[in-house]
C-alpha cells in the first residue's frame, strides 16, 4: 500500500511539473528524492509515514524553471540567472521565471532575504539578439504587452517587503542594468561593466527611469541614460549606482556575510515598514511625509518585534532574529 501511494504521489508531482521542463530532467531532479522515500517506506513506513506525506507536498510545490535556479539557503532565498553561454541574457520566458521567483520568495515566510545573482562570468547583458529578432516584428500592442512584463518584475523587485540583494560580476548591460538599479543593494565584482546602452540601439530604458531618479538623481540619471556609456566599479560606486565594489575572489564570502547579519541581526517586521516607507514617502508633500513618517514610527512601536526588542535590551540580551 504505501509504494502505491508513492508510486500516485510521483505521478502527480511529474504532471504537474511537464509543462515547465522536460520529462528527463523531471526524473533526475526527482530521482534521488524517490529513492529516499522508498527506503523511508519500506523500512520505517509506520513511524515515517506522516513525515514522507509533508515531504511529498514539498516536492510538489518545487519550481522547476528553464533559464533560472531557485534556492533557499539559511532563510535567503537565492535566485540564479542561467544563462552562462548566452551572458545571461534575458527573453519574454526568463522575465516571467524571475517575477514568478520573486512573487514565490515573498510568499514564503522562511525567506526573509532575497539574492539575485547570474551564473558565469558577467550578470546580465541584457535582451537576447533572439529575442530582440522577435520584438522587431511586433506591432504596438506585443510590444505594449512585452513592457509590462518587464515592468511587472522591477516592481514586484522593488516593492518585496524582503531585503533584496544583486550580486553583479561582469557585464550589467541594458535591462540587467535595470535589474541592478531596482535591487536595495548591490554588491559588485571589480571587474564590474554597467551601463544602460538601449539609446545606441534605437531604444530607450523607459521603465529604468523611475527607478533611477530615485536612486541616483536627475544628473546622474541623465547622463547614464543619454550618452549610454558603459562605466567601470568605481565609477558605478560613485554614482551610487552599486553600494559596495569587492574583489572578485571576496564577492561570494561578502555577500553571504551580510545576508547573514539581515538574517541574525535584524527585525524583518522592520525592514519591511522601512522599505514601504521608502518607497511611499516619495509621493507625499513635506508635511504629509513627516505625519506618514510619525504613523509608520507608531505602528512599530506597538508590534510584536518592538516589544521583543524592548525586552532584550531591558534585559541586557541580544536577539536572534
Amino acid at each position: 500500500m504505501p509504494l502505491k501511494k508513492l508510486r500516485i504521489s510521483t505521478a502527480i508531482f511529474i504532471s504537474k511539473n511537464t509543462n515547465k521542463v522536460g520529462m528527463t530532467q523531471i526524473v533526475a531532479r526527482s530521482f534521488p528524492y524517490m529513492l529516499v522515500m522508498v527506503f523511508c517506506i519500506e523500512y520505517f513506513w509506520p513511524l515515517n509515514l506522516l513525515k514522507i506525506y509533508l515531504f511529498l507536498g514539498q516536492i510538489d510545490l518545487m519550481k522547476i524553471y528553464q533559464f533560472i535556479e531557485y534556492n533557499v539557503v539559511e532563510r535567503v532565498g537565492i535566485i540564479t540567472l542561467n544563462r552562462p553561454e548566452k551572458e545571461n541574457a534575458l527573453n519574454d520566458v526568463m522575465i516571467i521565471e524571475l517575477r514568478d521567483a520573486i512573487i514565490g520568495a515573498e510568499n514564503d515566510p522562511m525567506v526573509k532575504v532575497l539574492l539575485i545573482n547570474g551564473k558565469g562570468k558577467h550578470f546580465c547583458v541584457g535582451y537576447e539578439t533572439e529575442y530582440l529578432e522577435k520584438v522587431r516584428m511586433y506591432n504596438l500592442e506585443q510590444n505594449m504587452a512585452d513592457a509590462t512584463s518587464l515592468a511587472q518584475l522591477y516592481f514586484a523587485i522593488y516593492r518585496s517587503t524582503k531585503v533584496v540583494i544583486a550580486q553583479v560580476q561582469g557585464k550589467a548591460l541594458a535591462e540587467g542594468a535595470g535589474l541592478v538599479s531596482v535591487c536595495d543593494f548591490a554588491y559588485a565584482g571589480n571587474d564590474l561593466e554597467i551601463g544602460f546602452t538601449e539609446v545606441t540601439e534605437g531604444f530607450i530604458p523607459a521603465l529604468a527611469i523611475t527607478f533611477l531618479l530615485r536612486k541616483i538623481g536627475e544628473t546622474r540619471t541623465k547622463e547614464m541614460i543619454l550618452s549610454g556609456k558603459v562605466i567601470d566599479a568605481k565609477s558605478a560606486e560613485r554614482y551610487d549606482l552599486v553600494n559596495h565594489i569587492v574583489d572578485n575572489s571576496q564577492l561570494n564570502q561578502t555577500v553571504k556575510e551580510f545576508t547573514k547579519h539581515l538574517c541574525e541581526k535584524t527585525s524583518a517586521a522592520s525592514l519591511q515598514l522601512l522599505k514601504k516607507m521608502v518607497a511611499d514617502i516619495h509621493d507625499f508633500p513635506l508635511e504629509n511625509g513627516v505625519k506618514f513618517a510619525g504613523r509608520m514610527s507608531a505602528y512599530a512601536r506597538v508590534s510584536d518585534a518592538s516589544r521583543r526588542g524592548i525586552d532584550a535590551r531591558l534585559d541586557g540580551k541580544e536577539i536572534n532574529w
